[in-house]
């Protein structure tokens, strides 16, 4: 799939809403959208894209939260928890707020492949949330995607979990996230939609990048 490498600030005038692809700038008076918020092209004044019914619903529903969260920048952080209970053998049983899943060891590891694996987890984790993003992406976009799928794959060396090998990694050498559409979008749509889909993916960002993070035990 083709990525866009143009001028970022026409993917904000094309789509007719800020998309903050250039990070500080497009909180300034320098910002492209500010000064030319129509679409780019010699006809970019005389033409604006109608937004879907649920598109719109969607816009105003965010609108004041966005403004909030510029006003407010503490009141759009916010804590997400899982929690998990201990099992018999080697497992943990983790409550998603809609089901329960019971982990376990992966059959490399020792498992009897009853139990999810963990690692599986994080991958239903990213294409999940993937899934919901360019979901979201597109129909803020007004673009239509009438269904498809999303597949998240992840190259993992049990040598590392298992203490055989001190160099090879604990985790993920590699994870590849794809999407098969639906769509009769045009390639340079796909390309915003996964530019997009990757920059606003929480699991996405979050694998991607490195977060604070601390861990503690303690006896009950």
């Amino acid at each position: 799939m083709a990525r866009y490498i143009g001028p970022v600030c026409r993917l904000c005038r094309r789509e007719d809403m800020k998309l903050f692809l250039k990070g500080e700038r497009c909180y300034t008076d320098k910002c492209g959208y500010e000064r030319r918020s129509y679409p780019p092209g010699q006809h970019g004044q005389a033409r604006r894209r109608k937004r879907s019914d649920y598109g719109e619903q969607l816009r105003e529903i965010q609108a004041p939260l966005k403004e909030r969260y510029r006003e407010e920048p503490d009141a759009a952080v916010v804590t997400l928890s899982a929690e998990g209970e201990l099992g018999a053998g080697v497992s943990c049983s983790v409550s998603t707020g809609r089901a329960i899943a019971e982990a376990g060891l992966h059959p490399a590891s020792g498992g009897d492949g009853s139990l999810l694996c963990s690692g599986d987890m994080l991958l239903e984790a990213l294409a999940a949330c993937a899934g919901v993003t360019l979901r979201a992406v597109a129909t803020s976009l007004g673009i239509e995607v009438r269904g498809g799928t999303v597949r998240a794959d992840g190259d993992l060396d049990f040598r590392g979990t298992l203490a055989v090998d001190r160099e090879a990694p604990v985790g993920f050498r590699a994870i590849r996230l794809s999407f098969e559409l639906d769509t009769g979008a045009e390639e340079e749509q796909l390309a915003t939609l996964l530019k997009l889909t990757e920059r606003y993916c929480v699991v996405l960002q979050t694998i991607a990048g490195t977060p604070e993070l601390s861990a503690q035990i303690e006896a009950a």
